[in-house]
Protein backbone atom coordinates (compact mmCIF):
# COMPACT_ATOMS: atom_id res chain seq x y z
CA UNK A 1 0.00 0.00 0.00
CA UNK A 2 1.33 3.44 -0.86
CA UNK A 3 1.74 5.92 2.01
CA UNK A 4 -0.07 9.23 1.64
CA UNK A 5 0.64 11.00 4.97
CA UNK A 6 2.49 14.32 5.13
CA UNK A 7 5.66 12.61 6.34
CA UNK A 8 5.74 10.41 3.22
CA UNK A 9 5.70 13.46 0.95
CA UNK A 10 8.14 15.38 3.11
CA UNK A 11 5.61 18.05 4.06
CA UNK A 12 6.41 19.60 7.42
CA UNK A 13 8.78 16.71 8.05
CA UNK A 14 12.54 16.17 8.00
CA UNK A 15 12.73 16.15 4.19
CA UNK A 16 10.89 19.46 3.96
CA UNK A 17 13.07 21.04 6.64
CA UNK A 18 16.18 19.81 4.89
CA UNK A 19 15.04 21.18 1.56
CA UNK A 20 14.29 24.59 3.07
CA UNK A 21 17.71 24.70 4.74
CA UNK A 22 19.36 23.71 1.45
CA UNK A 23 17.55 26.47 -0.44
CA UNK A 24 18.49 28.97 2.26
CA UNK A 25 22.15 27.86 2.11
CA UNK A 26 22.26 28.24 -1.68
CA UNK A 27 20.57 31.65 -1.48
CA UNK A 28 23.14 32.73 1.09
CA UNK A 29 25.92 31.56 -1.23
CA UNK A 30 24.48 33.58 -4.12
CA UNK A 31 24.13 36.72 -1.99
CA UNK A 32 27.69 36.36 -0.72
CA UNK A 33 29.12 36.04 -4.24
CA UNK A 34 27.10 39.04 -5.47
CA UNK A 35 28.28 41.18 -2.54
CA UNK A 36 31.93 40.28 -3.13
CA UNK A 37 31.60 40.82 -6.90
CA UNK A 38 30.04 44.24 -6.33
CA UNK A 39 33.03 45.24 -4.18
CA UNK A 40 35.54 44.91 -7.02
CA UNK A 41 36.26 47.33 -9.84
CA UNK A 42 37.46 46.17 -13.28
CA UNK A 43 40.82 47.86 -12.72
CA UNK A 44 41.24 45.88 -9.47
CA UNK A 45 41.56 42.69 -11.52
CA UNK A 46 43.47 44.10 -14.50
CA UNK A 47 40.51 44.91 -16.75
CA UNK A 48 39.97 48.30 -18.43
CA UNK A 49 37.28 50.43 -16.74
CA UNK A 50 35.22 50.59 -19.93
CA UNK A 51 32.02 52.62 -20.32
CA UNK A 52 29.89 53.69 -17.38
CA UNK A 53 28.21 50.72 -15.71
CA UNK A 54 24.63 50.49 -14.53
CA UNK A 55 25.60 48.37 -11.52
CA UNK A 56 28.73 48.55 -9.31
CA UNK A 57 31.48 45.98 -9.42
CA UNK A 58 32.39 43.26 -11.87
CA UNK A 59 29.93 41.62 -14.22
CA UNK A 60 29.19 37.91 -13.90
CA UNK A 61 30.73 37.35 -17.32
CA UNK A 62 33.96 38.95 -16.18
CA UNK A 63 34.19 36.82 -13.05
CA UNK A 64 33.55 33.67 -15.09
CA UNK A 65 36.18 34.64 -17.68
CA UNK A 66 38.85 35.42 -15.09
CA UNK A 67 38.10 32.28 -13.09
CA UNK A 68 38.09 30.06 -16.17
CA UNK A 69 34.55 28.75 -15.64
CA UNK A 70 31.45 28.81 -17.82
CA UNK A 71 29.28 31.91 -17.69
CA UNK A 72 26.13 29.80 -17.33
CA UNK A 73 27.67 27.75 -14.52
CA UNK A 74 28.71 30.85 -12.56
CA UNK A 75 25.32 32.47 -13.15
CA UNK A 76 23.58 29.38 -11.79
CA UNK A 77 25.88 29.43 -8.76
CA UNK A 78 24.86 33.02 -7.97
CA UNK A 79 21.21 32.19 -8.62
CA UNK A 80 21.31 29.45 -6.00
CA UNK A 81 20.64 26.58 -8.36
CA UNK A 82 21.46 23.08 -7.09
CA UNK A 83 24.75 22.51 -8.90
CA UNK A 84 27.89 20.72 -7.76
CA UNK A 85 31.06 22.73 -7.29
CA UNK A 86 34.47 21.24 -6.54
CA UNK A 87 36.85 23.06 -4.24
CA UNK A 88 39.29 23.46 -7.16
CA UNK A 89 36.73 25.41 -9.18
CA UNK A 90 35.63 27.40 -6.15
CA UNK A 91 39.28 28.19 -5.48
CA UNK A 92 39.50 29.84 -8.91
CA UNK A 93 36.39 31.89 -8.13
CA UNK A 94 37.85 32.83 -4.72
CA UNK A 95 41.09 34.02 -6.31
CA UNK A 96 39.18 36.09 -8.86
CA UNK A 97 37.07 37.72 -6.17
CA UNK A 98 40.17 38.25 -4.01
CA UNK A 99 38.71 36.47 -1.00
CA UNK A 100 40.80 36.27 2.14
CA UNK A 101 41.19 33.10 4.19
CA UNK A 102 38.01 33.48 6.23
CA UNK A 103 35.97 34.43 3.15
CA UNK A 104 37.33 31.43 1.24
CA UNK A 105 36.33 28.97 3.96
CA UNK A 106 32.94 30.66 4.10
CA UNK A 107 32.54 30.07 0.36
CA UNK A 108 33.51 26.40 0.70
CA UNK A 109 31.06 25.84 3.55
CA UNK A 110 28.16 27.47 1.74
CA UNK A 111 28.89 25.49 -1.41
CA UNK A 112 29.28 22.29 0.67
CA UNK A 113 32.64 21.68 -0.97
CA UNK A 114 34.03 20.52 2.37
CA UNK A 115 32.45 18.15 4.89
CA UNK A 116 30.70 20.12 7.62
CA UNK A 117 30.50 18.56 11.04
CA UNK A 118 27.18 18.80 12.79
CA UNK A 119 27.62 20.59 16.10
CA UNK A 120 25.88 19.25 19.16
CA UNK A 121 23.76 21.51 21.32
CA UNK A 122 25.35 22.72 24.54
CA UNK A 123 23.87 20.69 27.37
CA UNK A 124 25.80 22.22 30.25
CA UNK A 125 29.10 23.68 31.29
CA UNK A 126 31.49 21.13 32.83
CA UNK A 127 32.79 21.98 36.28
CA UNK A 128 36.35 21.92 34.93
CA UNK A 129 35.52 24.71 32.47
CA UNK A 130 34.03 26.81 35.28
CA UNK A 131 37.20 26.22 37.27
CA UNK A 132 39.28 27.49 34.34
CA UNK A 133 37.16 30.64 34.09
CA UNK A 134 37.51 31.33 37.83
CA UNK A 135 41.25 30.65 37.74
CA UNK A 136 41.70 33.44 35.18
CA UNK A 137 40.65 36.13 37.69
CA UNK A 138 41.55 39.00 37.80
CA UNK A 139 41.67 38.79 33.99
CA UNK A 140 38.09 39.12 32.69
CA UNK A 141 37.03 35.95 30.91
CA UNK A 142 33.76 34.70 29.44
CA UNK A 143 32.52 31.49 27.83
CA UNK A 144 30.57 32.16 24.63
CA UNK A 145 29.15 30.24 21.69
CA UNK A 146 29.44 31.07 17.99
CA UNK A 147 26.45 33.43 18.29
CA UNK A 148 28.19 35.41 21.06
CA UNK A 149 25.72 34.23 23.70
CA UNK A 150 27.26 34.46 27.17
CA UNK A 151 27.19 30.97 28.66
CA UNK A 152 29.31 31.66 31.73
CA UNK A 153 31.48 34.53 32.98
CA UNK A 154 34.04 34.85 35.73
CA UNK A 155 33.87 37.40 38.53
CA UNK A 156 36.27 39.84 36.86
CA UNK A 157 34.18 39.96 33.68
CA UNK A 158 30.95 40.55 35.57
CA UNK A 159 32.58 43.17 37.79
CA UNK A 160 34.12 45.06 34.89
CA UNK A 161 30.92 45.21 32.84
CA UNK A 162 28.12 45.19 35.41
CA UNK A 163 27.51 48.93 34.85
CA UNK A 164 27.73 48.77 31.05
CA UNK A 165 24.05 49.34 30.29
CA UNK A 166 21.80 52.35 30.60
CA UNK A 167 18.96 50.21 29.18
CA UNK A 168 17.83 46.88 30.68
CA UNK A 169 19.95 43.94 29.50
CA UNK A 170 17.36 41.95 27.54
CA UNK A 171 19.77 39.59 25.80
CA UNK A 172 22.85 38.07 27.46
CA UNK A 173 24.95 38.32 24.34
CA UNK A 174 28.18 40.23 23.58
CA UNK A 175 27.04 41.52 20.20
CA UNK A 176 23.56 42.50 21.38
CA UNK A 177 25.03 44.31 24.39
CA UNK A 178 27.40 46.27 22.15
CA UNK A 179 25.08 47.16 19.31
CA UNK A 180 21.90 48.02 21.22
CA UNK A 181 23.41 50.07 24.08
CA UNK A 182 23.38 53.82 23.29
CA UNK A 183 26.58 54.45 25.29
CA UNK A 184 28.54 51.61 23.68
CA UNK A 185 30.60 53.93 21.45
CA UNK A 186 31.61 55.95 24.51
CA UNK A 187 32.78 52.88 26.40
CA UNK A 188 34.21 50.69 23.59
CA UNK A 189 36.58 53.20 22.05
CA UNK A 190 37.35 51.17 18.92
CA UNK A 191 33.68 50.31 18.38
CA UNK A 192 33.87 51.17 14.65
CA UNK A 193 36.46 48.40 14.16
CA UNK A 194 35.21 45.75 16.56
CA UNK A 195 31.45 45.66 15.95
CA UNK A 196 31.82 45.11 12.17
CA UNK A 197 34.36 42.39 13.01
CA UNK A 198 31.89 40.70 15.37
CA UNK A 199 29.15 40.79 12.72
CA UNK A 200 31.60 39.32 10.20
CA UNK A 201 32.40 36.52 12.68
CA UNK A 202 28.69 35.90 13.14
CA UNK A 203 28.16 35.77 9.37
CA UNK A 204 30.98 33.20 9.03
CA UNK A 205 29.51 31.03 11.81
CA UNK A 206 26.05 31.33 10.25
CA UNK A 207 27.21 29.17 7.33
CA UNK A 208 27.11 26.19 9.71
CA UNK A 209 23.65 27.07 11.05
CA UNK A 210 21.61 28.16 8.03
CA UNK A 211 18.00 27.12 8.57
CA UNK A 212 18.44 26.72 12.33
CA UNK A 213 15.28 28.37 13.75
CA UNK A 214 17.11 29.85 16.75
CA UNK A 215 19.77 31.46 14.55
CA UNK A 216 17.27 32.72 12.00
CA UNK A 217 15.03 34.26 14.66
CA UNK A 218 17.98 35.80 16.52
CA UNK A 219 19.28 37.49 13.38
CA UNK A 220 15.79 38.63 12.37
CA UNK A 221 15.17 40.22 15.78
CA UNK A 222 18.52 41.99 15.95
CA UNK A 223 18.12 43.31 12.40
CA UNK A 224 14.70 44.64 13.40
CA UNK A 225 16.14 46.38 16.46
CA UNK A 226 19.26 47.80 14.85
CA UNK A 227 19.53 49.35 11.40
CA UNK A 228 23.31 49.36 11.93
CA UNK A 229 23.33 45.58 12.36
CA UNK A 230 21.04 45.10 9.35
CA UNK A 231 23.40 47.13 7.16
CA UNK A 232 26.49 45.31 8.41
CA UNK A 233 24.79 41.95 7.94
CA UNK A 234 23.87 42.83 4.36
CA UNK A 235 27.54 43.34 3.48
CA UNK A 236 28.18 39.58 3.66
CA UNK A 237 31.60 40.18 5.19
CA UNK A 238 33.15 37.24 7.01
CA UNK A 239 36.13 36.96 9.36
CA UNK A 240 37.98 34.30 11.27
CA UNK A 241 39.27 34.20 14.85
CA UNK A 242 42.43 36.00 15.92
CA UNK A 243 43.81 38.24 18.68
CA UNK A 244 42.09 41.61 18.88
CA UNK A 245 42.85 44.84 20.70
CA UNK A 246 39.95 46.25 22.73
CA UNK A 247 40.06 49.76 24.17
CA UNK A 248 37.54 50.66 26.85
CA UNK A 249 36.69 53.73 28.89
CA UNK A 250 34.49 52.29 31.62
CA UNK A 251 32.68 54.12 34.43
CA UNK A 252 34.86 54.23 37.54
CA UNK A 253 37.84 52.63 35.80
CA UNK A 254 39.01 54.95 33.04
CA UNK A 255 40.90 53.98 29.87
CA UNK A 256 41.85 50.30 29.64
CA UNK A 257 43.45 48.39 26.75
CA UNK A 258 43.19 44.61 26.41
CA UNK A 259 44.22 41.85 24.06
CA UNK A 260 41.21 39.65 23.39
CA UNK A 261 42.22 35.99 22.98
CA UNK A 262 39.98 32.99 22.23
CA UNK A 263 40.67 29.56 23.76
CA UNK A 264 38.94 26.49 22.34
CA UNK A 265 37.05 24.22 24.75
CA UNK A 266 37.88 20.54 24.33
CA UNK A 267 34.86 18.46 23.31
CA UNK A 268 32.64 21.54 22.87
CA UNK A 269 33.45 22.82 19.36
CA UNK A 270 30.78 25.54 19.34
CA UNK A 271 32.19 27.18 22.49
CA UNK A 272 35.29 29.17 23.32
CA UNK A 273 36.68 31.04 26.31
CA UNK A 274 37.42 34.69 25.61
CA UNK A 275 40.14 36.21 27.81
CA UNK A 276 40.91 39.93 28.18
CA UNK A 277 44.64 40.34 28.92
CA UNK A 278 45.89 43.82 29.90
CA UNK A 279 48.25 45.40 27.37
CA UNK A 280 49.87 47.88 29.74
CA UNK A 281 50.61 48.50 33.42
CA UNK A 282 47.85 51.10 33.79
CA UNK A 283 45.23 48.60 32.60
CA UNK A 284 46.69 45.90 34.85
CA UNK A 285 46.43 48.25 37.83
CA UNK A 286 42.76 48.94 37.03
CA UNK A 287 41.70 45.30 36.78
CA UNK A 288 38.48 44.63 38.70
CA UNK A 289 38.57 43.72 42.37
CA UNK A 290 36.24 40.73 42.23
CA UNK A 291 35.57 41.00 45.97
CA UNK A 292 33.55 44.18 45.46
CA UNK A 293 29.77 43.93 45.13
CA UNK A 294 29.94 40.30 46.26
CA UNK A 295 28.37 39.09 49.51
CA UNK A 296 30.79 37.00 51.62
CA UNK A 297 30.85 33.40 50.47
CA UNK A 298 28.72 34.14 47.42
CA UNK A 299 29.49 33.39 43.77
CA UNK A 300 30.45 35.88 41.03
CA UNK A 301 30.10 39.59 41.64
CA UNK A 302 26.62 41.06 41.96
CA UNK A 303 24.73 37.79 42.21
CA UNK A 304 21.84 37.77 39.77
CA UNK A 305 23.26 40.56 37.61
CA UNK A 306 23.64 39.93 33.90
CA UNK A 307 27.15 39.64 32.50
CA UNK A 308 28.12 42.51 30.25
CA UNK A 309 30.11 42.38 27.01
Amino acid sequence: MEAHGPQAHGRNGPRSDGARADRARRAELGSFLKARRAGLRPEDVGLPPGPRRRTPGLRREEVALLAGVGVSWYTWLEQGRPINASWQVLDAVARTLRLDGAERWHLYRLAEALPVRSLAKTTGVPAAVRDVLRSLDPFPAVLINARFDIIEANGAHEEMFWDWHTLPCVHKNLLWCAITEPRAREQLLNYEEEVPYMVARLRAAYALHIGDPEWEEDIRRLAGLSLEFAELWARHEVAGPGPRTLRFDLPGAGPMTFTRTELDVSGMPDLCIVVYSPQDDDTRARLPDTRRHRPPGDGPARAGASARP
